[in-house]
């Protein structure tokens, strides 16, 4: 009897595990189909919002991380804006580059999370790396290695330059930057 019903709760828990493990293979489908839905609007979003760029001319600061590149002409420009419509930054793309100038109002302290360990190490160091490594086996030359630049006043962030961005990777560099901003400047409101 003791015996029908341990394997009676083994049937059960058997029975549970197998709902469980569909449960959580629908609800990966689910998410994955999500974040797709997600990249998709965000970039109907941004072609919806694209602007021919005006001429920018760039922003004198008395403290520059490395000396500036070779202008480059910017073909679209979109806002940066939070959810409740907050301006953060303008984002200027080229055919292979991006020019993020951050709002003047806002105060963008490079020290401020996730800047340092999410945008510049997980995602630019870590495609630089691959980029690195192409470089290294002749997929790609040295000289379309990814490569960025920050200007800075003191440790706010006046504006970031992008360059040698493949195609792949443009969608990928604009979803970090817009969620790397949004972080930074909640962190900022949380302070004031």
């Amino acid at each position: 009897m003791a015996e029908e019903r341990e394997e009676e709760k083994i049937k059960k828990i058997a029975e549970l595990r197998g709902v469980l493990e569909k449960r959580i293979e629908g609800m990966e489908t689910e998410l994955e189909g999500l974040r797709v839905l997600l990249g998709f609007i965000e970039d109907t979003l941004l072609e919806k919002g694209f602007k021919r760029a005006k001429i920018v001319k760039p922003v004198p600061t008395p403290t520059e991380t490395l000396p500036q590149p070779p202008a480059v002409e910017y073909e679209r420009s979109v806002p940066i804006k939070t959810v409740a419509g907050d301006f953060l930054a303008d984002l200027y793309s080229g055919a292979d580059s991006m020019r993020i100038v951050l709002a003047e109002d806002k105060s963008f302290n490079i020290n401020t999370p996730p800047f340092k360990s999410f945008l510049l190490e997980r995602v630019l160091a870590e495609m630089q790396e691959k980029d690195r490594e192409a470089a290294s086996t002749g997929e790609i030359t040295p000289d379309k290695i990814i490569s960025y630049n920050i200007v800075r006043d003191g440790d706010i962030i006046r504006e970031i330059t992008i360059r040698n961005i493949r195609g792949e990777r443009l969608r990928e560099l604009k979803s970090s930057i817009r969620w790397t901003l949004e972080k930074m400047y909640e962190k900022t409101m949380q302070t004031t």
